[in-house]
């Protein structure tokens, strides 16, 4: 059976009761993050030295493709809906907290496990065989660049109980309490130069474009009447902090800028996710009638049954080729980045990486269907949760290159893996 069948017999079971523009959103904004990054990154070889350039900083008219391309606000707000609808049917039917968080988890942390073990094996045998340590940095960071998402999300998801409680009881106050904290955390960035709190915006703002999705799933946004409205006060406000407040322009981090919207996340991204949130809902009507068609559902169910695994390996796909081009003679990486040729050889470049793409598909994406881990009590998911979330982040910032044992990075990469068994989603064999 083809993957195009299977996807179809699985289409064909939905039930009328799904809401099957929350899944197209998923499928579509993973796409775009895709591109974006194949887009972005434009390595160059001149005068026989490969240089690691971005596209944003090559070309900086590029920046404002940024405001299309960084989706990451529609992934938070897609979340908030699933969660709402997951957790409510968890407390309707008594199902523990603990039985809940495992099954999210099984699906969040097993498919970045055979990620990281492929990195670390791969950081180790460069470093055996005398690839400069910088390189293994560079190349290890561009890979594991997706992991950031996931680091955040995941303890997102185990903050669910709070969240949609304070949902459940503050309605869009719970939202707007969010934003005021994420507008004092920038004040303070930027006023007082206290950089160190910026971190805390991960929390304040991921959570409150998390908090519209509840608000959608109980229709409080809904069609261009309400949702519009939303798309008007995120644009004015992003084209006042962008122009005349002191954020960049750029959505994702630019090389060599001293600020980025996203690293720490500033009020520009939840701007941006107050025009995603409108535009899109405003098209949920109209959507949702052409997803009733069989085959444009069955492309989204294909996606989504595959949607961490090619998340996670797309980059790490790129990177292959890149490096079999260097060994073919620097085949197509002689193009100055931005360049008219080089933008005319783009097409080529990403069906290449689309087939590159395949094989770690089709040969990891049954790590992303889950398993039946370890029952593990709550302490244990959330700490194991939040080591995983540390080692992810860590590896994300300098990938696995290090002063360790076969030049790796060991801490990093140990938090996931240990992280992982406590929670249950990775089982320790046990003696018989």
């Amino acid at each position: 059976m083809t993957l195009w069948s299977q996807a179809a017999s699985a289409a064909a079971k939905t039930p009328e009761s799904r809401n099957r523009y929350v899944d197209f959103l998923r499928a579509v904004s993973i796409m775009a993050v895709i591109s974006g990054h194949w887009l972005v990154a434009s390595p160059f070889v001149d005068a026989g030295e490969l240089t690691l350039s971005n596209m944003l900083a090559e070309r900086p008219w590029t920046q404002w493709l940024t405001w299309v391309f960084q989706v990451m606000p529609v992934f938070f707000l897609v979340g908030g809906y699933s969660n709402g609808v997951s957790w409510s049917a968890a407390q309707r039917d008594g199902k523990p907290y603990a039985e809940w968080l495992s099954t999210r988890l099984q699906r969040l942390i097993g498919p970045v496990i055979p990620l990281l073990v492929a990195w670390a094996i791969i950081g180790a045998v460069a470093y055996q065989v005398g690839v400069d340590q910088r390189m293994i940095k560079a190349g290890s960071q561009m890979a594991l660049v997706p992991t950031w998402f996931l680091a955040v999300y995941v303890m997102v998801v185990v903050l669910v109980p709070l969240t949609y409680g304070a949902w459940k009881r503050f309605g869009m106050a719970s939202f707007w309490f969010l934003v005021v904290a994420a507008v004092i955390d920038d004040t303070l960035f930027f006023a007082a130069d206290l950089q160190v709190v910026g971190w805390a915006n991960y929390v304040f703002i991921w959570l409150s474009v998390h908090q519209l999705g509840y608000a959608w799933r109980e229709g409080r946004i809904a069609g261009p009447r309400t949702a519009l409205p939303w798309a008007v006060l995120g644009a004015v406000a992003l084209a006042l902090m962008v122009t005349v407040g002191p954020h960049p322009l750029s959505m994702v981090t630019v090389p060599g800028e001293g600020v980025s919207n996203s690293l720490t996340p500033k009020l520009p991204m939840l701007a941006l996710g107050l025009v995603q949130t409108g535009l899109l809902l405003s098209l949920e009507g109209p959507a949702r009638h052409w997803l009733s068609r069989a085959t444009p559902w069955t492309a989204t169910v294909l996606v989504n049954g595959m949607i961490m695994t090619i998340f996670l390996w797309h980059l790490t796909a790129s990177s292959l080729v890149v490096g079999l081009s260097l060994l073919a003679g620097n085949v197509g990486l002689t193009l100055e980045p931005g360049s008219g040729a080089w933008w005319a050889i783009r097409p080529f470049w990403m069906l290449v990486y689309v087939v590159a793409l395949v094989p770690f598909t089709l040969l990891f994406g049954r790590f992303e269907r889950g398993s039946v881990g370890v029952r593990a009590p709550s302490w244990r998911l959330v700490t194991g949760a939040a080591l995983v979330c540390g080692g992810l982040a860590l590896l994300a910032l300098d990938g696995v290159g290090g002063d360790g044992l076969l030049g790796l990075r060991l801490f990093a990469l140990s938090l996931p893996f240990v992280g992982a068994v406590l929670a249950g989603v990775v089982r320790v064999p046990q003696r018989a």
